[in-house]
């Protein structure tokens, strides 16, 4: 009898401990959701915004770009203000600023109130994923750590996924304030439940922060964005020097400096291993390939083709739908046979789906369009899943916590080019193919021509990743060491 008891009483014990999992969790899943799906609700709003504000593609893609360098500037202090702050306490907030920014960003009358909530709004969400990982993986017990990171990982999927419809639905039957606005009670929901449920983590001793680096590297980001975006004007012109340039300068600034010091913002000694070095460059390339050309699908379907925001959202949906099919799957084979079968599939299936959009035409079928997506889709669950876990994997062990952040935050500094590489090409192919309208059949056309040229750039970048893709080897497992300031490569890489 006594036995039974003992036994009734661990399982309650157990009950109630996952219980406090499954609430301390959702906190922090309602917290990732808010800010993945806003990166995604934004671009649908695009057009509207282009509308509304009577502005120029050119200065409105710059609530996208500012909302993602913001992030790239934050992203890399996550691991300093947990250990000072209190990892609960710096969540909390940044939920709270995120939620303030969004407000911000409904109430703006101009494009500039606009971009600089949007900033506000970065350096608050910037916060929340990597903390929340780190958190979820501090809340779960070891035994059940795969499982529930599973679970976290659902935000991810379907914020993609969910984003373009809702922000279809909201600007069409509502406003495009409400884009924003949605997200005060889900962020008020969030601040309550974590304050409620979310343990109080131990302070550990803060590490010495790299004030130069903080400085230099999202200034010199800023201005080589500024640099391309400015570039679709004039490459010569006094305003795209001077950003590539000073951005130039400053960067070279942030490397070295980043070199010289023992615990840097970000960790670029790793860049001496040459698995991580292919692995992430690779990366780079597939972003700026996929994401670069994000804002271009609701653009075509809006602008050109004339869809409603709420018809391009599920238009949209086949590109989620492929990542979600074959994100898994490529884990599995992965396991299997390493990260270079999935990532060359992938890259196939991308450089594929940019090209047939190359051939766009004012007459070419919705399913035509819809069946790309779906490539598209595809090739970026393949991809990124084996880019991601062979760069880890490639990553020497004591290093691997530095080096998240270097990732995380590189993924939003190439997305910022790539948007603003990418929207500045279609305007100046636009604004070309719009003078040649005598010889062109109609305004159409040459809209059509536009994006096409623009898709056919997406594509050319993609090959020059696939073929990077065939030297992308399984990480030799070589013993890297830290030699003063730098470090030195055993296996000879």
């Amino acid at each position: 009898m006594s036995n039974h008891l003992a036994a009734q009483t661990l399982r309650e014990q157990e009950s109630f401990s996952m219980k406090r999992i499954v609430a301390s969790l959702l906190a922090v899943v309602i917290g990732t959701f808010m800010v993945i799906l806003d990166s995604t609700v934004v671009n649908i709003a695009i057009p509207t915004l282009v509308d509304y504000f009577d502005s120029s593609l050119r200065i409105l893609q710059w609530s996208v770009t500012a909302y993602t360098l913001s992030l790239s500037a934050v992203i890399p202090l996550a691991g300093w203000m947990s250990d000072k702050l209190g990892a609960k306490r710096v969540f909390l907030v940044s939920i709270g600023l995120f939620t303030a920014g969004s407000v911000l960003c409904a109430m703006a009358h101009t494009p500039q109130q606009l971009i600089f909530y949007r900033i506000l709004q970065g350096l608050g969400g910037g916060l929340v994923s990597p903390i929340g990982m780190a958190m979820v993986y501090r809340i779960a017990p070891p035994e059940k750590r795969g499982s529930i990171i599973g679970m976290f990982g659902i935000p991810m999927l379907l914020a993609p996924a969910l984003g373009p419809v809702l922000s279809g639905w909201l600007v069409e039957y509502a406003s495009w304030q409400w884009i924003f606005l949605i997200n005060l009670p889900v962020g008020i929901v969030g601040i309550v439940v974590g304050n409620k449920f979310l343990p109080s983590f131990p302070r550990h001793e803060a590490p010495a922060l790299d004030i130069a680096g903080m400085i230099l590297g999202p200034f010199a980001f800023a201005l080589i964005t500024f640099g391309i975006s400015e570039g679709s004007v004039s490459w010569t012109s006094t305003r795209t020097l001077s950003g590539l340039i000073i951005g130039g300068a400053a960067l070279a600034c942030f490397i070295i400096s980043c070199l010289m010091k023992k615990q840097p913002l970000l960790e670029l000694r790793v860049f001496k291993s040459s698995d991580f070095t292919r692995g992430i460059v690779a990366s780079w390339i597939m972003q700026t390939a996929l994401f670069g050309t994000v804002l271009l699908f609701p653009l075509l379907l809006q602008q050109v083709k004339h869809y409603s925001p709420l018809a391009t959202g599920l238009i949209l949906l086949p590109q989620a739908a492929g990542s979600m099919i074959f994100m898994p799957l490529a884990g599995r084979m992965f396991d299997k046979v390493g990260a270079r079968p999935p990532l060359i599939a992938g890259m196939i299936l991308i450089s594929s789906g940019l090209f047939a959009m190359s051939f766009l035409r004012p007459d070419t079928p919705l399913a035509y369009m819809m069946a790309t997506l779906f490539l598209l889709g595809s090739g970026m669950g393949l991809s990124m899943m084996s880019l991601n876990t062979h760069v880890l994997n490639a990553t020497p062990p004591h290093l691997v916590s530095r080096v998240t952040p270097l990732t995380s935050a590189s993924q939003q500094v190439v997305t910022s080019l790539a948007i603003a590489g990418f929207t500045g090409y279609l305007s100046s192919r636009m604004t070309a193919n719009m003078n040649q309208i005598a010889v062109a059949k109609s305004p159409l056309e040459a809209g059509i021509t536009s994006f096409a040229e623009t898709f056919f750039a997406a594509a050319c970048i993609a090959c020059a990743g696939l073929l990077l893709s065939f030297f992308i080897r399984k990480p030799k497992l070589a013993k890297m060491e830290m030699a003063g300031s730098g470090l030195t490569d055993d296996a000879g890489h």
